[in-house]
C-alpha cells in the first residue's frame, strides 16, 4: 500500500495530540477520531496494481544535442551547452505526455535514451552526461542525420541543437534530412559575431598559426531549415521561453498528436475503508440506526477482499522467502491475482535462487518502473542473472545500463568481471564469479531491508598479474602503445570504467585538428 498524497498525513501530529491531552468527553474523542480517518482518506491510500497498455496522445520528438568543444563558448549565458540542457529540460516539463528520444553528437552520434515517455530517465541522461570525457571534439550533421535514416524511426519531429560546426554542403544535409524522414526544426545556439573559447588553464585557444579561434554560428543552418521546410529558432532571454517557442513550432507540423503505447500504472483505490469508518463512528454516536449501516458497509467493503488476500499471500511470500523456502514462496505469489511491483520483485528474485535464471531474467524484464533506484536494481539483477548463464555480452550491457543510472560498487566490480570472462584470453586469469544479487534483492524487498548477506567471490588465480605474459609478441604491444598514443592525454582525467557511452561517442579519436 502507498499514498499518492502524503503531505496529507502531517495534519494527523495535531489531532493526535488533541486526542490524547484533550477532554475526557467520549463524543468529542470520537469526533478526533473520525476527522483523522478522514483526514487517511484525503491522503489516498492505494494499492499499486500491474503496469497497463494504453493509448495517449503524444508527438515523436527525436532531440539531438551538440556536445561539441564549440559549445563551451559563453556568448550564449552560461554556457551555449548548458543553455541548451536547460531548454531540454524547460521543453520535458511542458510536454509531459509525449514521445522523446535523447541524441548526443559531436564528430559521432549516440543514442543517449530512447524513445519514452518516461521523462525522468531522459533527465537522468542528460545529466549524466559529461562533455570532459568525449574526445571527439567536431560537429559531424551528416553523421547524425545518416544515423537517423539508419534508425528507420518512421515520420518525427527533430529539434536539433547545435551551432552548426563548419560543414558547407547544404545539398547532401537537404537531402540526408529528407531521407531521415523528420520534421527539422532548428534551435541555433551561437551569435554571428562569435566568441573566443577558453582552455581549462584559463588561456584562449588557438589554432597552429596561433591565431585566436572564433566559434560562429553556421549560416548554413537557416538555408537547410528552409530548404526542408523546417523551423529556424534562436535563443531567448531564458530557457522557458526558448523551449515555449519550439513547442510552438512543433505545433505547426502537426495539427493533431498521433496515438503512443504507454505503460500506465494502475492502483486500487482504499479510501472509502477510512471513511467507511469515519462515517460508522459519527453515526453510531448519533444515530439509533446503526444496525442498518452495517449491512452496506459489509456491501461497500467487498471490493477490498481481494486486495487484503494478494496482502497476506504477500506476506506469507516474504516470509517463506527468508526462510529459504522458495517452492513455498512461488507458490503463494502465484496466488496473488493483481500482480503489483513488490510481488513480480519477489519472485523475480524466487526463480534467481532457484537457479531458474531464464525465467527471473523474464519476470524481471516484465517489471515497468519509473524509478530510477527500482530500474537499477532490475538491471543489476538481469544482468547477474546473464552472468551465470555465461552470457557475459548481454551482462555487460545490462551492468552499463546499471551504471548510467548510478554509481554502484558491486556492478562495476562485476562488469570488469565479465568483460575478462569474455574474452578469450583470459582463461589463464582463473575463474571469477560475479557478486551475488543478495544485496540488490534486499533493495526492492521491504521485508528485507535490515538483511544484509555477505557476498563472496572466488579469488583469481595468481596469474591474474601475468597479463604481460600474453603480450610477449612485439607486435601486439607496439599496436598497442600506437593505439595508446592515439586515444591518451597524460593531461585528461580518465573517465570511470562505467562511462561506456563516452567510448561510443569517442569511436574513431584521432586528434582532429580543426574540430571548431
Amino acid at each position: 500500500m502507498t499514498l499518492l498524497y502524503p503531505s496529507f498525513v502531517w495534519l494527523l501530529i495535531p489531532l493526535a495530540l488533541f486526542l490524547w491531552q484533550g477532554t475526557s468527553n467520549i463524543v468529542q474523542r470520537v469526533h478526533l477520531i473520525v476527522l483523522m480517518l478522514i483526514v487517511i482518506s484525503l491522503s489516498r491510500p492505494v494499492q499499486e496494481q500491474a503496469l497497463q497498455e494504453a493509448n495517449i496522445q503524444a508527438k515523436d520528438i527525436i532531440i539531438a544535442l551538440d556536445v561539441s568543444y564549440s559549445m563551451k563558448a559563453t556568448d550564449i549565458h552560461p554556457t551555449r551547452y548548458d543553455f541548451a540542457k536547460e531548454t531540454i529540460s524547460a521543453l520535458l516539463k511542458e510536454n509531459p505526455s509525449d514521445n522523446i528520444m535523447l541524441l548526443a553528437f559531436t564528430s559521432n552520434p549516440l543514442l543517449l535514451s530512447p524513445p519514452t515517455t518516461d521523462h525522468t530517465l531522459i533527465n537522468i541522461a542528460l545529466q549524466s552526461l559529461n562533455p570532459e570525457f568525449i574526445l571527439t571534439k567536431g560537429t559531424s550533421l551528416e553523421k547524425l542525420f545518416k544515423k537517423l535514416a539508419s534508425m528507420k524511426v518512421g515520420h518525427k519531429n527533430l529539434i536539433l541543437m547545435t551551432d552548426g560546426g563548419e560543414e558547407d554542403d547544404l545539398a547532401k544535409l537537404t537531402n540526408l534530412v529528407e531521407g531521415s524522414n523528420v520534421a527539422l526544426t532548428v534551435l541555433a545556439l551561437g551569435s554571428i559575431q562569435g566568441t573566443t573559447l577558453t582552455k581549462e588553464d584559463g588561456t584562449l585557444l588557438k589554432d597552429k598559426e596561433d591565431h585566436l579561434v572564433i566559434t560562429r554560428i553556421n549560416p548554413l543552418l537557416k538555408s537547410l531549415a528552409s530548404s526542408v521546410s523546417g523551423a529556424y529558432i534562436t535563443p531567448s532571454s531564458t530557457a522557458e521561453a526558448t523551449a515555449e517557442e519550439l513547442r510552438t513550432a512543433l505545433e505547426r507540423f502537426e495539427e493533431k498528436a498521433e496515438q503512443v503505447q504507454k505503460m500506465q500504472r494502475h492502483y486500487l483505490e482504499l479510501y472509502q475503508i477510512p471513511l467507511a469508518l469515519a462515517l460508522l463512528l459519527f453515526f453510531m454516536v448519533h444515530t439509533r440506526a446503526v444496525k442498518y449501516l452495517f449491512l452496506l458497509f459489509a456491501l461497500a467493503g467487498l471490493p477490498a477482499q481481494a486486495s487484503m488476500l494478494d496482502d497476506y499471500h504477500l506476506a506469507l511470500a516474504y516470509k517463506s522467502y527468508q526462510k529459504s523456502d522458495f517452492n513455498s514462496t512461488r507458490r503463494h505469489l502465484k496466488q496473488i491475482e493483481n500482480a503489483s511491483l513488490q510481488s513480480q520483485m519477489a519472485l523475480g528474485n524466487t526463480y534467481y535462487k532457484q537457479r531458474a535464471f531464464k525465467k527471473a531474467i523474464k519476470t524481471y524484464s516484465s517489471i515497468r518502473s519509473t524509478s530510477a533506484d527500482i530500474k537499477q536494481a532490475l538491471y543489476y539483477n538481469i544482468a547477474n542473472a546473464y552472468s551465470l548463464l555465461e552470457s557475459y555480452d548481454k551482462a555487460k550491457i545490462y551492468y552499463t545500463k546499471t551504471l548510467q543510472l548510478g554509481a554502484d560498487a558491486d556492478a562495476e566490480h562485476n562488469l570488469g568481471l565479465v568483460a575478462l570472462l569474455s574474452d578469450k584470453k583470459s582463461a589463464s586469469l582463473g575463474i571469477a564469479h560475479p557478486k551475488s544479487q543478495d544485496s540488490s534483492s534486499s533493495k526492492s524487498e521491504n521485508q528485507e531491508k535490515d538483511k544484509k548477506e555477505t557476498r563472496s567471490e572466488d579469488d583469481p588465480s595468481s596469474g591474474s598479474g601475468g597479463g604481460g605474459e600474453s603480450q610477449t609478441n612485439e607486435k601486439q604491444t607496439k599496436e598497442k602503445q600506437e593505439k595508446k598514443q592515439l586515444v591518451s592525454d597524460e593531461r585528461e582525467e580518465q573517465h570511470p570504467l562505467s562511462s561506456k557511452v563516452y567510448e561510443l561517442i569517442n569511436k574513431g579519436y584521432i586528434r582532429e585538428k580543426q574540430p571548431w
